[in-house]
């Protein structure tokens, strides 16, 4: 199969590798062009910005956290049907988990056949710049270095000794130049980007980053490397093949989104559809009644920043706990385990929250559980069996503080991650799985099919 698509990498993190790809997405929205965005790697936030930027939610991709048949698959369905394809790749583009830069965005840009643009900050650098371009283009085989975007250029005088230096030792075109921009029109905060739902002025911002691109950067040569990356062979096996249909009776999964819990990747809704379940979308702040559910899922987000409206709404926390010790499957990854504690700590005041778990969670200035994870589960639940190998990611500023004398059930034993306690992760409480862990359905196949198997048989006791 073939469609125009391009990888966009950076040298590290904070390069400036997501304004230049939302400038990128927004861009080409503005020229009629149907955009398809991608991002690299565990993230939710960037992922949302870009799914706003380009009008068409974001995809992530990540070869720890799926096959690459999986992958490759995934991109392939996901990427059909549109003008281009976008991936904003993630830290810096050789950066993997290991010496040999397993997982890394050049690993991903290889697996789906996909052109490199790099931006790069140019921030007090002229000539150097062209030893990194040459540089990076010789490191690995099998790596199509397509084209580079100067970002944060000081000027003119600047902007024409980087050009002529990497035009004189490297054959690397230049695409853009962007200039250094006096503040950011999306600000940042301790987990990135500011979240979308705490921001108003969204589509000014992202109109603004869209001109720059327009006015900044060589939009159809772009396209021409995008429409030139040749094909991608098609996977025998189907994208989906794992995740069976178990209930021909769809019981009802509620889906906490608001603006405290809206991190979820759209492929575990997906799933979990594609098992049987029918998904109806819940708020744990508006006072709007819950519709009769079979199932919870309460995903990650910012509960700290909006505690005061999780704690205030009493009515919603106490239905969840008696949820909870109704027998209801819940399944809650980081934010959405702590508002199942007893409170949260969050700038010298504690928030009540819905008590169905034994512990607190307190925020602290440094994160304290960051990246990639993977372990075994070692104690019976409903949604993994034991022995089941788990992989996902963790990013958490709070800290888990079990309550004294509670002694709680941990399912997941980590060989890799921080988790709650120690290296262990998922505390189990009747059929409630919580942790700072998140998955991704197509690297944990059992999951979707398990919790729907767990909803239709709460569902028939109901009835």
């Amino acid at each position: 199969m073939n469609f125009p698509r391009l990888v966009l990498a950076g040298l590290n993190g904070g390069t400036g590798k997501t304004i230049v790809t939302l400038g990128l997405c927004r861009a080409f929205k503005n020229l009629g062009k149907t955009v398809k965005p991608f991002k690299k790697g565990p993230d939710y936030i960037d992922a949302k910005w870009l799914g706003l930027a380009s009008g068409h939610f974001t995809t992530n991709l990540d070869p720890f956290l799926m096959s690459v048949d999986k992958l490759k698959g995934l991109f392939l369905e996901k990427g059909q049907g549109f003008d281009i394809s976008i991936v904003e790749g993630n830290r810096g583009l050789f950066d993997g988990k290991d010496v040999a830069g397993t997982c890394s965005t050049a690993e991903l840009a290889r697996i789906i056949n996909a052109p490199v643009i790099l931006a790069i900050d140019c921030t007090k650098m002229t000539r150097t710049v062209a030893a990194i371009v040459a540089g990076c283009k010789a490191f690995e085989d099998g790596f199509n270095l397509a084209g580079v975007i100067l970002n944060r250029t000081a000027g003119e005088r600047h902007r024409n000794i980087l050009h002529k230096s990497i035009e004189a030792y490297t054959d690397v075109p230049v695409l853009g130049m962007l200039p250094k921009l006096r503040e950011n029109p999306i600000p940042e905060r301790h987990m990135g980007l500011v979240s979308n739902t705490e921001y108003g002025p969204q589509d000014e911002s992202l109109d603004i980053l869209g001109k720059m691109a327009q006015d900044c950067i060589d939009l159809d040569k772009i396209f021409d490397i995008a429409s030139g990356s040749g094909d991608i062979p098609q996977n025998e096996e189907p994208l989906w093949s794992g995740i069976e249909l178990v209930s021909d009776k769809k019981p009802v999964i509620g889906v906490v989104r608001d603006e405290a819990l809206w991190f979820y990747y759209e492929e575990n809704l997906e799933a979990l559809t594609k098992a049987g379940a029918q998904i109806e979308e819940v708020s744990l702040i508006s006072s709007d009644p819950w519709p009769e559910i079979d199932g919870l899922y309460l995903g990650g987000g910012f509960p700290e920043t909006l505690a005061a409206e999780l704690s205030a709404n009493k009515v919603i926390r106490d239905h969840v706990r008696t949820l909870a010790d109704s027998g209801l499957p819940i399944y809650a990854e980081c934010g959405g385990f702590m508002y199942l504690g007893d409170d949260v700590e969050y700038e010298g005041c504690k928030y009540p929250m819905a008590a169905v778990l034994p512990l607190s969670t307190c925020l602290c200035p440094k994160p304290q559980g960051l990246g990639y994870t993977s372990g075994k589960i070692i104690k019976e639940n409903i949604f993994f069996p034991v022995g089941t190998e788990i992989v996902g990611h963790e990013f958490h500023y709070s800290l888990c503080l079990s309550r004294t004398g509670s002694n709680p059930e941990y399912a997941l034993e980590l060989s890799r991650g921080k988790g709650m306690a120690a290296g262990f992760d998922g505390m189990i409480k009747n059929n409630v799985y919580a942790g700072y862990n998140h998955i991704h359905a197509l690297g944990a196949l059992c999951w979707a099919g398990n919790f729907v198997k767990a909803a239709r048989k709460f569902q028939k006791e109901r009835e």
